[in-house]
């Protein structure tokens, strides 16, 4: 039992591992990590604080709008779909 246990650990950690690395490619390739970074603040915030600060609140796609639409924020080279997906991954932190 204790095995089965810790095989499903081991399966759910290396799917989250391959998400994030995913999402950091792809936070990457669309530029965002010019200005941000996961746990330092740049330019831009961390996108640790920015997920505290949305913490409890449910408006990822309000913030993935404000992005794609480039209000308070510079214009971005993402698709609408990747923001959104960016934006989820950075809500997960």
């Amino acid at each position: 039992m204790r095995a089965v246990i810790v095989a499903g650990m081991l399966v759910a950690g290396l799917a989250l591992a391959g998400t994030a690395g995913a999402s950091t490619e792809l936070a990457k390739s669309s530029g965002c990590l010019n200005c941000h970074a996961v746990d330092v603040k740049k330019v831009g915030p961390a996108f640790k604080d920015i997920a505290a600060a949305h913490k409890g609140k449910n408006d990822a796609a309000a913030v993935a709008a404000k992005i794609s639409g480039a209000k308070d924020h510079p214009k971005v080279k993402a698709s609408e779909e990747d923001v959104k997906k960016l934006v989820q991954w950075v809500m997960s932190l």
